[in-house]
């Protein structure tokens, strides 16, 4: 059985698409043939492994700083604040049981429902 849970969307299901490959030996000639050419055409001479190895160090390290950049913050900054809520809640209900019993679970139960109901039902404006 499943909990509802509190803080976010369920996730949906993974779609599966299957796109079958097929060997074609003469397109395969044909592109090693194209390749063959290109590097004759191109005469650039080639890279030792010092250097080849050293551009690939580059590359990996530039990718790591770009994506440091394009990394987004939590969307929702009221997130935080939600959890903090529904924390402090908990914590209190669970004082409550103990100071006075099953009604601090009632009252407790009184004030978390509708807050999680307004939580779940509410429109997002983008």
């Amino acid at each position: 059985m499943k909990l509802p849970q509190l803080f976010g969307k369920t996730p949906k299901h993974k779609k599966f698409s299957y796109s079958p490959r097929f060997y074609n030996e003469q397109e395969e000639e044909r592109k090693e043939r194209e390749l063959r050419i290109r590097k004759e055409l191109a005469e650039t001479p080639v890279a030792e492994e010092g250097n080849e190895n050293g551009a690939y160090r580059q590359r990996i390290s530039g990718s790591f700083k770009q994506a440091k950049k394009t990394a987004t913050v939590q969307s929702d900054p009221s997130a935080g604040m939600i959890r903090l809520v529904l924390l402090l809640l908990i914590t209190l209900g669970l004082i409550g049981f103990l100071q006075f019993g099953q009604v601090a679970l009632y009252v407790t139960a009184a004030l978390f429902i509708p807050f999680y109901l307004y939580l779940k039902f509410r429109t997002v404006k983008k």
